[in-house]
């Protein structure tokens, strides 16, 4: 198997596997398992996350992100705050901390269970790997080399 299959079979295992949870767990709340991620992110940065950063952090479309926040204050989960209607800083309400913490939590067992086999150096290795390869093809993809 070349390099190129093994990273590409190994990061879309690792996403349809965690999308899965994601779906099952966010089911429960009439969400789509997409929007766990934007409950994680919202919890770990309170400070005026608006939709159009929300959608930076997880480069998601921004389009994708303000039905989940519409979806999200429908049901209670984030309100908006601030002197301007557009482009609002959101958060999470009280209940919306309640699920994030919730989602958070099984995040976390989800992690530790797929991670059994590696010790604390592979993990801070492989992380930083993952880093390092996200930021080269962002570079990659900002500078739009001819790939041949």
């Amino acid at each position: 198997m070349s390099r190129f299959e093994q990273f590409s079979l190994s990061i879309f295992g690792i996403t349809h596997y965690w999308n899965k949870i994601a779906t099952e767990e966010m089911k429960e709340h009439g969400l789509k398992g997409a929007y766990a991620m934007y409950l994680i992110i919202l919890a770990n940065n309170e400070e005026e996350m608006t939709a159009s950063r929300l959608s930076e952090i997880t480069l998601r479309d921004k389009a994708d992100v303000s039905r989940a926040i519409a979806q999200f204050q429908k049901q209670g989960i984030v309100e908006s705050y601030g002197t301007t209607r557009y482009r609002a800083p959101i958060r999470l309400t009280d209940k919306g901390r309640t699920l994030a913490a919730q989602i958070s939590k099984k995040a976390s067992t989800a992690i530790q269970i797929a991670g059994e086999g590696l010790s604390e150096e592979m993990r801070k290795n492989m992380y930083q790997a993952l880093d390092i390869i996200s930021g080269n093809l962002k570079e990659m993809y900002k500078e739009k080399p001819k790939l041949d």
